[in-house]
């Protein structure tokens, strides 16, 4: 069973993370979509927040399961006996970083393979720091976000 993991802050999940799942779930028998605490970065949404809309705008997934972590990326791995990495890219930017940090992650695990995605030209601008200066705004975020991860956002900020 080929099972990969999909790590992130999620804050708040977009379409352009939902176009890598749905993409990643015709690759893998199964996905963990594995939520960061992340707290260096200061979410705007708390981890319990963050788990609640990634499952509420992933139910149709059949293979996926949603999991909060505070940990190194490595040591999760090990714990659910996955050595497959999902990792989106949208821009040069994201490369840099993202091989950077596969090579650590590389350098600590071995055999632990970092597989990069694209997502689809229509959502290639969308990411969750866009969505959070919108939402700073009071801006509109219907067309970056799903519906069920609207109505969350709505009660969470009120």
């Amino acid at each position: 069973m080929r099972k990969a993991i999909y790590p992130g802050t999620f804050d708040p999940i977009t379409v352009g993370h939902l176009d890598i799942i749905r993409r990643a779930c015709t690759m893998f028998d199964e996905i963990i979509v594995a939520v960061a605490d992340s707290q260096a970065k200061k979410p705007m949404f708390d981890l319990g927040q963050r788990i609640d809309m990634v499952k509420a705008a992933t139910t149709s997934f059949p293979k996926l399961k949603v999991i909060g972590f505070d940990s190194l990326l490595v040591t999760l791995s090990d714990e659910l006996e996955s050595n497959i990495v999902i990792r989106g890219l949208r821009a040069v930017s994201d490369f840099e970083y993202e091989l950077q940090m596969g090579y650590a992650n590389a350098s600590l695990k071995p055999d632990l393979e970092t597989v990069y995605l694209m997502p689809s030209l229509k959502h290639a601008f969308v990411s969750s720091s866009v969505v959070r200066t919108i939402l700073n705004f009071d801006g509109k975020v219907e067309h970056l976000v799903v519906p069920e991860v609207l109505t969350l956002i709505k009660k969470y900020r009120s």
